[in-house]
């Protein structure tokens, strides 16, 4: 298992400063939810973990090393990233993508291994993608897509997965189906994975931690079912709900406040 640790993080993006000497530790073999308002600097923590922003002070520790002491290529051996919408080659396959998950693996003295070939049939077939190999990637659904990237991240065989908003745009079948996905990963292979999700729902039944970001700072963090209440929701989302329990997974559960049909039919009564 890894570990991913924070300290004393001060992130800026140009003269606007998004986190101040923040602190995390990311728990190993464990699924971490990353959760806040639009424009809280969710992503941009998700980056700086993976050395894609470099902080202005404090440090980034992978596995107990400084993550700007690491090389590229050491990083990509332990730690594998998705960005939200990332963009393929035009005509580039299924193949062909998850392929690119073993650069990290690849020298002058050591070129495509069995090893390799065997990682990436073994992404594709997790993701339930190998019939699909063949095919562009621009010719995919928005799920079958998501689920290619994801096997190229697997691909690289990384004890740390971090994704930036795995499920936007994908319609709930195909959310349930990825986040599902990066359940039995977790809990089969013990990888720890770091995920930015909106659904607060979602990130209620996925995660065994959760992370809520507000104005800068950690606001919280903690199990779900010990943080995730109304007051956490009305303070960093600034919404109005109550908080109940899901009656088939036993996970927090958010109602929001607000007008629906129920008030609807009241009105034409």
């Amino acid at each position: 298992m890894s570990s991913i640790q924070a300290k004393n993080l001060t992130l800026s993006y140009g003269q606007k400063e998004i986190f101040n000497q923040l602190d995390l530790l990311v728990p190993s073999g464990q699924i971490t939810v990353l959760i806040g308002s639009n424009g809280c600097g969710k992503s941009t923590l998700l980056r700086s973990l993976a050395r894609l922003l470099k902080p202005q002070e404090g440090s980034i520790l992978l596995d107990g090393t400084e993550i700007a002491k690491l090389s590229s290529k050491e990083i990509a051996r332990r730690l594998a990233i998705l960005p939200q919408g990332p963009l393929a080659p035009e005509g580039l396959t299924v193949h062909q993508l998850v392929k690119q998950g073993r650069y990290p693996y690849q020298s002058w003295l050591q070129q495509w291994t069995r090893e390799d070939e065997r990682m990436v049939n073994r992404a594709l077939e997790v993701t339930h993608m190998k019939e699909l190999s063949s095919l562009s990637i621009d010719s995919l659904s928005g799920g079958q897509r998501q689920r290619a990237w994801i096997a190229m991240t697997l691909a690289q065989n990384t004890p740390t997965i971090l994704l930036d908003e795995p499920t936007t745009y994908l319609d709930m079948s195909h959310q349930i189906e990825i986040l599902d996905l990066l359940f039995d990963l977790n809990g089969q292979e013990k990888r720890t994975i770091v995920m930015v999700l909106h659904d607060i729902n979602l990130a209620c039944r996925y995660a065994d931690h959760i992370v809520a970001v507000k104005d800068g700072h950690i606001h919280a963090q903690g199990k779900p079912e010990v943080i995730m209440t109304e007051q956490l929701i009305r303070e960093v989302f600034g919404m109005a709900c109550q908080m109940t329990v899901d009656p088939i997974f036993g996970t927090p559960l958010c109602i929001p406040h607000g007008k629906g049909r129920s008030l609807k039919d009241s009105h034409s009564k």
